[in-house]
């Protein structure tokens, strides 16, 4: 029996970059150092470093006038990090609340400035992301920032908003490198490594050059985009294993066909999933709203919440892992990310049709 894992993160590897890792990254060399332990400042790593980076411009079809950088923690850092960097002489910046992450990111944010709520998700059920659409901001914004999938409630941008003059900022942790991107629409994006890019412990950003020169002067040294800029992400000791761990990620997906061909792999995972709960007469609930609906984080409850832990176990005895919802809502989730084959999600249909088949 093969068994699956549907965490939300740190989530599953590709089979193929746990096997590079094992090789490449843990064995030592004829220096006597495994490529984690080899110097950040040395030739070895920073041609991973320059690896990593082209290939991922390349999977973004980075257009001119951004930069990528690679830095040390995890999205919720830059809940902090986008203000004292990107503020300038602004007094507020516009947010849009679209589920438990968004209003962490707005909480974050009160500490250092102003927060416009820009636009709201609808509340009740089922669920809805902000309206897209053209969002009125006053000229004064600094930026605006979105999150277009929720991990905790399951929903997702169905387009992005437009914002005009205000640059648009994402925490795109859950739906980075899931589909083709247009990056000249933002002002910056960032993405915590554990859910399509590798492992804990890394951020990646791809800002705009313009906004480098925001920087708050307080910002100590190694928070400062600008800085991390210049120094090539090397100012301080960037997070190499996780580095070397993306740089094989970034192959794996070329390797596979690039964004477009993942899209539709992860369109077809997640329509497996709706198509069962749809179709169950009722055992499962889907609680957002279809045309909002993540591909990447499949939300949903069973009518009868007495059976859920029996769901639980008999999933697991089955091979399939870590279906609890976050602890906030309960329920259950299902997250499909990049390497979750697609025998994954069609092991966890094929279960949950029996289950709402002996128990509905």
């Amino acid at each position: 029996m093969t068994a699956y894992s549907f965490a939300a993160g740190p989530a599953r590897l590709p089979d193929a970059v746990l096997e590079r890792a094992r090789d490449e990254l843990f064995a030592r060399g004829a220096d006597g150092a495994a490529a984690v332990e080899r110097p950040f400042t040395g030739d070895a790593f920073r041609a991973t470093l320059a690896h990593a980076r082209e290939r991922l411009a390349t999977l973004l079809g980075l257009p001119p006038g951004y930069r990528i950088l690679f830095l040390a923690g995890g999205a919720m850092h830059q809940f902090s990090l986008v203000p004292m960097n990107l503020l300038g002489t602004a007094r507020c910046a516009a947010y849009a609340d679209s589920g438990y992450w968004s209003q962490r990111a707005i909480d974050e944010a009160r500490r250092y400035t102003e927060v416009l709520v820009a636009a709201r998700y609808i509340g009740a059920t089922p669920l809805a992301a902000p309206t897209a659409g053209r969002w009125h901001l006053p000229t004064g914004c600094a930026y605006c920032h979105i999150t277009p999938n929720e991990t905790v409630d399951g929903l997702a941008y169905p387009e992005l908003p437009h914002t005009g003059a205000v640059p648009l900022v994402a925490d795109a942790t859950s739906c980075f490198l899931a589909t083709p991107l247009d990056v000249s629409r933002f002002g910056l994006i960032y993405a915590s490594a554990q859910k399509n890019l590798g492992i804990a412990g890394l951020t990646v950003l791809v800002v705009r050059d313009d906004l480098l020169g925001r920087v708050s002067p307080r910002v100590p040294t190694a928070f400062s985009y600008r800085i991390q800029a210049q120094q090539d992400s090397t100012y301080n000791t960037p997070p190499t294993a996780a580095i070397h761990v993306a740089a094989l990620v970034f192959d794996w997906i070329a390797e596979a066909g690039g964004l477009a061909a993942l899209a539709a792999a992860n369109r077809r995972k997640a329509e497996q999933l709706y198509r069962v709960i749809d179709g169950s007469g009722g055992v499962y609930t889907a609680p957002v709203v279809p045309a909002h609906r993540s591909v990447t984080n499949i939300r949903f409850h069973l009518a009868d919440t007495a059976l859920t832990e029996r769901f639980v176990a008999e999933a697991e005895a089955h091979g399939l892992h870590h279906l609890r919802g976050h602890p906030r809502i309960g329920g259950l989730r299902a997250s499909l990310y990049n390497a979750m084959p697609e025998a994954g999600a069609s092991a966890l249909a094929e279960f949950m049709a029996d289950f709402a088949r002996r128990h509905g």
